[in-house]
C-alpha cells in the first residue's frame, strides 16, 4: 500500500508525480486560497501548500503528504487563478512583452512523525509581444482559468514565450519535481533507489 499522498485535485501535478515512478494516491483539499493583510508572496506560498497537506493528513496517518501551490508575480502584484475568460485576457494583455515570475510553494508532511518541511522554487519566463487576437485565440482554446499566469505550460501555452529561466521547469506547471525529490530523500524515499516501493509499503 503507498504511504505516498498528493493532496491535489490537478491532473498535471499527477501526471508530473507519475513521473518519479512511486505509487501514491491522491486527495482533493478544500482550503481558503485568500491572501492574508500584509502577507508576502513567499510566506503565501508556504502557508497555501502547507494548508492543502494538512487539509487531508487526517485521513492518511502513517503517510508522507505533498501539498503545492503557485502564485504568478508581475509588477508588484500577486496574482492566483484568473477565474474567468475576462480576468485571464486582461492578464495575458499585462504581461505581453514583459518578464513574469512564477513562484511554487511545495510541503511535505510526515504524519507518523509530525515533522514537516516547506520549501518553494521560482521560475521566470518572458512573454512575447502578444495582440488581442492572438490573446483571445488562445485564452479561448486552453480555457487556463485556474491556473495562475492564466495559461497552460503543459497545453498550448508554450506558445506565448520567449524564453524560460529557472532550475525546474515543472515549477512552472506547479510541482517542482527537483525539490520535491530532495524532501522525499530527506524522509527515506529515494525514487532511484531499487528497495523505493518496499520503503513506500513498510
Amino acid at each position: 500500500m503507498s504511504r505516498l499522498v498528493l493532496a491535489s485535485s490537478s491532473r498535471y501535478r499527477r501526471q508530473l508525480l507519475d513521473r518519479l515512478g512511486l505509487p501514491y494516491v491522491w486527495s482533493s483539499p478544500d482550503i481558503d486560497e485568500t491572501r492574508r493583510p500584509g502577507e508576502d508572496a513567499e510566506s503565501l506560498a508556504h502557508r497555501l501548500a502547507l494548508s492543502k497537506a494538512q487539509a487531508v493528513s487526517a485521513d492518511y496517518p502513517d503517510h508522507l503528504i505533498i501539498g503545492s501551490d503557485q502564485l504568478a508575480l508581475f509588477d508588484g502584484d500577486i496574482l492566483g487563478k484568473p477565474g474567468n475568460f475576462d480576468t485571464a485576457c486582461a492578464n495575458l494583455r499585462r504581461f505581453s512583452g514583459h518578464k513574469v515570475s512564477f513562484m511554487t510553494g511545495l510541503a511535505l508532511i510526515d504524519t507518523h512523525s509530525g515533522r514537516h518541511r516547506v520549501v518553494h522554487d521560482t521560475y521566470h519566463v518572458w512573454f512575447r509581444a502578444l495582440s488581442d487576437e492572438e490573446i483571445e485565440d488562445y485564452v479561448s482554446r486552453d480555457q487556463p482559468y485556474d491556473s495562475s499566469g492564466s495559461f497552460r505550460m503543459e497545453g498550448l501555452g508554450i506558445a506565448l514565450f520567449e524564453r524560460f529561466e529557472g532550475n525546474d521547469p515543472n515549477t512552472l506547471i506547479g510541482l517542482p519535481l527537483i525539490r520535491l525529490c530532495e524532501l522525499l530523500r530527506e524522509a527515506g524515499v529515494n525514487p532511484l533507489s531499487n528497495d523505493r516501493q518496499d520503503r513506500q509499503g513498510s
